[in-house]
Formats: C-alpha cells, sequence, structure tokens
C-alpha cells in the first residue's frame, strides 16, 4: 500500500491548509505529523483518508502498484478520532458485532476477545450511551486498530486517556501496527514516540 502527495493543497476559502506538499507513504512505516494547534493537522489526515478531496495537485492510493479509485480507498483505511461518534444505542457487544459487517477484525480476534483486552468486561452489554468519555475512546481505538486494514489513520487517539489507558494504546501499536502503515496526528509525544518519521505541516503553508 502506498499514498502519494504530488504537490497537493487544501484550502478553506482563501486559506490554504497547506500546499505544494510532495511525499510518498508506504507500508510499514510510521508517521507523525505535528505542529501547532489549529495548524492542519486533523484536516491533511482527512485528505490522505480520502475522506475530503484535496484543492490542488494529485493524491493517489496504490496497492501492487495497482491504483484504487478514490470511492474505494475506505476499505483499505481505518481511522480512530474523538469528534468520530460511536452508536450509542448499542451496547458494546452490540457495536462491535456491527462493525464486523463493514470490516472484518484482524485474525485471531472476535468482539468478545475485543472487550477484553479493552478492559470493559463489565460493560459488555451496556449501552455506549453510558459510557464515559474515556471508555467510548477505548472502542473508537480498538474499532480502528483491530479493523483488517493495511493502513491506520489515528488522530489524537489518546484524547481523554488516562496513564493506564495510554499504556494500552502503547501495547495496541506494539502488538499489532509493526506491519502496517500507521499515520498519527498529534502533538502529544505519548501517542508518536514510536513513529519513525515526522512530518511537520508548517513546513508546507
Amino acid at each position: 500500500m502506498k499514498i502519494l502527495l504530488a504537490d497537493a493543497g487544501k484550502r478553506y476559502n482563501r486559506e490554504w491548509i497547506f500546499r505544494h506538499f510532495n511525499y510518498t507513504f508506504e507500508l510499514a512505516q510510521s508517521y507523525a505529523i505535528v505542529g501547532p494547534n489549529g495548524s492542519g493537522k486533523s484536516t491533511l489526515l482527512q485528505v490522505l483518508s480520502s475522506a475530503i478531496q484535496c484543492s490542488e495537485g494529485k493524491i493517489t492510493w496504490s496497492v501492487d502498484e495497482k491504483i484504487i479509485a478514490d470511492e474505494n480507498v475506505f476499505s483499505q483505511v481505518s481511522i480512530c478520532a474523538p469528534y468520530l461518534e460511536l452508536v450509542e444505542e448499542m451496547t458494546l457487544l452490540e457495536f462491535l458485532d456491527f462493525h464486523q459487517q463493514f470490516k472484518k477484525f484482524i485474525a485471531g480476534f472476535d468482539s468478545e476477545k475485543i472487550i477484553s483486552i479493552l478492559g470493559l468486561e463489565k460493560a459488555r452489554d451496556k449501552q455506549i450511551r453510558n459510557f464515559s468519555s474515556g471508555m467510548k475512546q477505548r472502542v473508537k481505538l480498538a474499532q480502528c486498530i483491530f479493523s483488517d486494514v493495511p493502513v491506520i489513520f489515528l488522530d489524537e487517539p489518546c484524547t481523554n486517556f488516562d496513564q493506564e489507558a495510554v499504556a494500552l494504546y502503547q501495547q495496541l501499536i506494539t502488538d499489532h501496527c509493526k506491519k502496517r502503515m500507521v499515520i498519527v496526528s498529534s502533538n502529544d509525544h505519548q501517542e508518536f514516540d514510536f513513529c519513525k518519521k515526522i512530518i511537520q505541516i508548517t513546513d508546507y503553508k
């Protein structure tokens, strides 16, 4: 899996969020997108995931040199972000089972095993609407990392986490993301210390 940006740029009205971005993201590599709050880190992540389009330039996704159409990129990627919503009327078990109808979990994992790893066994049959913000973030992280896809996008993944949950996040990265492409948008070193490559978004203003 590769993501190639060629002179890519994104703007809203007259303000350029980033511009003249030339870069290649590759499988089995980890990247951190850093920069001041409001500098456009999340926007870049959404462009990379094909959720929004570039304003100029080109972005291509490919597997084994075969181009993936923009509308099919979703099947290759998964994203965790605090602004994404869960189906709060569902119980935790119902939600994870429902998620598998769209993206299967990686081999050897099912909903029950994931709940155990998250330490949420007592909340298994509770509606997600009754979860704390930290519990909800654990669920978002799990549906992202345990999805059987080659590319993982993490936008401030430890939002609302205590140190125990941060340790869980770091362990999940170590155990399940070494062979995947991981792109993290964050200013918190606890979230991206494992990343081999750092992208300062202000370099592309």
